[in-house]
């Protein structure tokens, strides 16, 4: 396994409320994941704990309507380059395939996926009592602590279940974020004194911003703006007891407008 700390750093910065519910809806997603493959009382209830945080998330406004409207959006990209010469035929076509795929059971969940889990008392039980610091603990919530004492093929039979109402949702959004990532390829920038300014043309349109620094290097970015302007400042972190200062060294970085 590589080193975090000297790994490639790439950082993100969404520059539309599309992007944010995005990203944080991948965000959760792939803690949910990864902590539903843990077999621990401890893993299961982090699962529950960031499925009430994606729930949360899919009860504002219309997500579902803002995935369709993005996969529809990529389609129709993808489906421009079909009549290009020199495109990579076979591979387009996987890509078109997976995104119709996705399309087609975001449609099929209907607008009431989240029901049954918005009519679960067992998960509501658990969202009311999260409110409080300690509250799903065992004198808050003994129903949840004697189902957390199932054996875990039960548990995860039920999470399935819950799980498998936002999938098609979620896995959805993060093929799009992907596709959203690979549309750009990274330029080589540098930041004067730990600074970095652009100016994005009128007709250029960009929802996401990836900066990516060299191996190693000790600094992260703090990124700031708008779709038609956007600042990078490049901070130095010494320990968490002191502020983080600009750099007033040149940084190179690689930056995708995506």
């Amino acid at each position: 396994m590589a080193d975090p700390a000297t790994s490639p750093a790439s950082y993100e910065q969404p520059l539309s409320e599309r992007m944010r519910t995005f990203l944080r809806l991948e965000f959760l997603y792939q803690q949910m994941l990864y902590n539903n493959e843990q077999e621990s009382d401890w893993g299961t209830r982090a699962t529950i704990s960031t499925l009430l945080e994606i729930l949360t998330i899919l009860a504002r406004g219309d997500i579902r309507s803002e995935v369709h409207k993005e996969l529809d959006f990529q389609l129709a990209v993808l489906q421009r380059y079909q009549s290009l010469p020199g495109v990579d035929t076979s591979r387009l076509d996987a890509l078109v395939h997976n995104l119709a795929e996705n399309r087609k059971q975001v449609s099929a969940i209907g607008t009431g996926f989240l029901q049954s889990l918005k009519d679960s008392e067992f998960l509501n039980a658990i969202k009311h009592r999260s409110a409080i610091p300690g509250g799903t603990c065992e004198f808050d919530l003994p129903e949840y602590s004697h189902w957390l004492r199932q054996p875990m093929a039960r548990r995860q039979n039920d999470l399935a279940v819950w799980i498998n109402d936002i999938r098609p949702l979620c896995d959805a959004a993060t093929e799009v974020l992907w596709l959203i990532r690979e549309s750009a390829e990274p330029i080589d920038k540098l930041a004067i004194n730990g600074m970095y300014q652009h100016n994005m043309p009128k007709d250029v349109s960009c929802r996401l911003l990836r900066v990516a620094l060299q191996e190693g290097c000790k600094l992260f970015p703090e990124i700031s703006g708008s779709q038609h302007r956007f600042t990078v400042r490049f901070l130095e972190w010494t320990t968490i007891k002191a502020r983080a200062v600009q750099s007033t060294q040149d940084v190179p970085f690689a930056l995708s407008i995506c």
